[in-house]
């Protein structure tokens, strides 16, 4: 079952869920972020981790990008003040201001805000486990033929969580998952 805005109050206040955590939602000229009906619109930090080939630094222009021996020497920090552009048919990564602590009886699902998917702007986020916990790293793509900008500190992807019928065995905490935890942007590891 979906959990609504009552559950993710009291979780986040009680428990730490969310953390730093917005009662309610915030719209005022931003791309809305806070807690909304039935799910939580976490903002995006002002931090990226952005491939160096797109900041003009060719050394690796002739590099296959794979997951299995991804290295974050590809990778370049940015820092932004109030947005970052994408480059056409790029991708980046960013890290959410939110830090999320997940209960052992949830299991969560995050989608990326409209605003942006009608721009072509698509962001990935994988399932929240159960145990798991950190800052979440996103995967931000420009599905356009044009630079595309991505605000920090605004909205960038709605999630939402799901009750289980029944409590797992086995956590993604009592497995250690490599990314528990992470409190940086963290590329792909084996």
């Amino acid at each position: 079952m979906v959990k609504n805005d009552r559950w993710i109050k009291k979780l986040s206040l009680e428990y730490k869920m969310i953390e730093p955590f917005e009662i309610r939602q915030i719209r005022d000229g931003k791309i809305s972020y806070g807690t909304s009906s039935y799910g939580y619109d976490m903002r995006l930090s002002n931090e990226f981790m952005v491939m160096k080939a797109y900041l003009g630094r060719d050394q690796h222009k002739d590099f296959v990008l794979d997951p299995k021996k991804a290295s974050d020497n590809l990778f370049e920090t940015v820092i932004v003040e109030d947005y970052i552009e994408i480059p056409p048919n790029s991708v980046i990564l960013g890290k959410t201001i939110e830090y999320f602590r997940i209960p052992r009886d949830i299991i969560t699902i995050a989608f990326g805000k409209s605003t942006y998917a009608r721009c072509g702007i698509f962001v990935n986020i994988t399932p929240f486990e159960p145990e798991w916990e950190g800052y979440v790293t996103l995967s931000i793509s420009n599905t356009t033929s044009l630079p595309a900008k991505v605000y920090a500190n605004e909205g960038i992807a709605q999630i939402l969580f799901l009750g289980v019928s029944e409590t797992c065995e086995i956590s993604y905490a009592d497995k250690r998952g490599k990314y528990q935890k992470q409190k940086i942007i963290t590329s792909a590891k084996i």
